[in-house]
């Protein structure tokens, strides 16, 4: 289908696209990967007069180290994700999940930013930065920050207000004996999760668990974070029977929707499953550090 007319605009500096923000209102949409907007505008599930395209704007697109905090621009591709030696040492739950967005077309042009920033509970990244405690910076009027597990509202709906544009992902760099895991189980390539799990964690020096964080995709009309689980985990040695219990608890948080993907009893139970394995695989990341 061919999307409602609208006017494309191509700043070349970030203040230019806020002003642009700021002069049309709700009637101006950012443009950064398209990958979710240009099909839902296609099919006329949404409506904009007018693009405002960040492609151009320089200082977007890094991935870097700095004070104990990974920060990456929110222009930096899946693609850049994916063979970033820094991502892979640092956040391997991150790691994990980016080879499974899509496929490797999307992957060449998707952002990280468009991926957390527009609010579909079907996107991958938005539970990994739950799980990790990530902070997203927000440029407008004036910089500022929301935590991830802050951000998102409702479907589609997100604490970025219409002039501001996302431009950073910070995570802090997760302590020693740490790790995280991502569990996702999808038809076919390129499609959505029927369900999946983030999990990151921290032992103590005894081997319990000393922190921990559970998110979950597609779980739900936001990400979904099972605080109960994390918090049950918290103090115990995450054997089968604390794990099992733990899965439990994060799947009865989920509400998910009956799909072709399958019904609201299977999502639940895959959420389940993907919750244990992705907690197994976080805990074995842990101890090998």
């Amino acid at each position: 289908m061919i999307p409602a007319a609208f006017d494309y605009h191509r700043p070349g500096t970030l203040d230019e696209a806020l002003k642009l923000l700021k002069q049309h209102g709700d009637e101006a949409k950012i443009l950064s990967g398209g990958m979710s907007l240009l099909p839902m505008l296609k099919l006329r599930l949404a409506s904009f007069g007018h693009l405002v395209d960040i492609n151009r704007i320089p200082g977007l697109d890094y991935i870097k180290e700095e004070k104990g905090t990974l920060k990456i621009g929110a222009m930096t591709r899946q693609a850049t994700l994916e063979r970033s030696d820094l991502v892979k040492s640092k956040v391997p739950i991150l790691a994990d999940a980016t080879p499974l967005i899509a496929d490797p077309l999307v992957r060449n042009r998707g952002t990280i930013g468009g991926n957390v920033a527009n609010g579909d509970p079907g996107n991958d990244q938005p539970a990994i930065m739950i799980a990790l405690g990530a902070t997203y910076v927000l440029q407008g009027g004036k910089e500022r920050t929301v935590a991830a597990n802050q951000f998102y509202k409702g479907l589609y709906e997100t604490a970025l207000a219409r002039n501001e544009i996302l431009t950073e992902i910070r995570i802090p760099a997760p302590p020693p004996k740490s790790g995280g895991a991502y569990a996702k189980l999808k038809r076919k390539t390129g499609d959505f999760a029927v369900a999946a799990a983030a999990v990151q964690l921290t032992l103590g020096k005894n081997g319990a668990v000393e922190s921990c964080r559970i998110a979950l995709t597609n779980a739900g009309l936001t990400p979904v974070e099972a605080v109960d689980a994390a918090k049950y985990l918290v103090g115990k040695t995450p054997d089968d029977k604390t794990i099992a219990e733990a899965a439990k608890m994060a799947a009865a948080k989920s509400s998910p929707s009956a799909d072709r993907r399958g019904s609201v009893e299977y999502k639940k139970e895959m959420a389940r499953v993907l919750t244990a394995r992705a907690l197994k695989k976080a805990v074995q990341r842990a101890g090998a550090n």
